[in-house]
């Protein structure tokens, strides 16, 4: 090789270097994430964790897989399926509850805070204690019932009555809804919370269910349901766009109406 050659391709090999330096050091972003361990004594801190966006997927679950994978093997979160469908990476972000695996980092930030969900215990670092939300899902009964037994033939429904469920469907049981709802902070014992009602509304109004009347006197009370003030914190916080506050709306119209012609 000629001395001609070789100082070109030292040349362009060191300009690559470079290149690749001032490239990774200028989107090194700062990550301060909540840590809290019940077996070690400590307060709940916030660690911080510098992270390089050139070197990781655009979402903030990416985040955290490289954090976890690459730095600090100690950090705990749920996740699984990395589409906004099993609802596993539910979480605060920035100040707002959503998904990790369909949030897109802010790169306009140049540091950013992740907490778990709000006002829920914590088992720990990012993972919330979910054993009262899914015990208030199990109350509501969430499968079709029906006065006779099934005698093997389809259960039919039209295409308007299945219109009818679409935007309660779909909820994920995330619990980004019911976890930014004041009412559910300082009531979530009693206080059943926006998606465990949108999901009881869903099956009350899905025209194959018999079970209609007994469904709405278990949540005709002053806690499970009226606890709502329609603050509407639900439909903001929702990362699927769905609208709990209307499902409620129409799950205390339908109260009015039923009940009422039964007393």
């Amino acid at each position: 090789m000629t001395l001609l050659a070789r100082i070109t391709r030292f040349g362009l090999a060191r300009g690559a270097f470079y290149s690749q330096s001032i490239r990774s050091f200028s989107n090194v972003k700062s990550f301060e994430i909540y840590r809290w361990n019940p077996d070690d004594g400590k307060e709940p801190s916030l660690q911080k964790y510098d992270v390089d966006l050139d070197d990781c997927g655009p979402m903030y679950l990416d985040v955290l897989i490289k954090i976890k994978n690459e730095m600090d093997p100690t950090l705990t979160f749920r996740r699984s399926c990395r589409e906004g469908i099993c609802g596993s990476c539910a979480m605060n972000i920035n100040g707002r509850n959503t998904l990790a695996c369909i949030k897109k980092i802010d790169s306009t930030k140049s540091s950013q805070k992740v907490y778990p969900l709000p006002h829920m215990s914590i088992v720990k670092d990012l993972v919330p204690d979910l054993n009262v939300f899914y015990e208030q899902y199990k109350s509501i009964e969430p499968w079709l019932q029906r006065q006779v037994s099934p005698d093997g033939s389809e259960n039919l429904q039209s295409i308007d009555n299945r219109s009818k469920l679409d935007g309660m469907y779909e909820c994920i049981l995330c619990a980004c809804c019911s976890t930014s709802c004041p009412s559910y902070w300082w009531n979530g014992d009693k206080y059943l919370g926006p998606a465990v009602l949108m999901q009881a509304f869903r099956w009350i109004d899905d025209s194959r269910d018999e079970q209609e009347i007994k469904r709405l006197r278990f949540l005709k009370d002053s806690f499970k349901l009226y606890r709502c003030h329609t603050i509407m914190n639900c439909t903001d916080a929702c990362p699927k766009g769905l609208n709990p506050a209307k499902a409620i709306h129409k799950l205390k119209e339908r109260i009015s109406e039923k009940l009422n012609l039964l007393s």
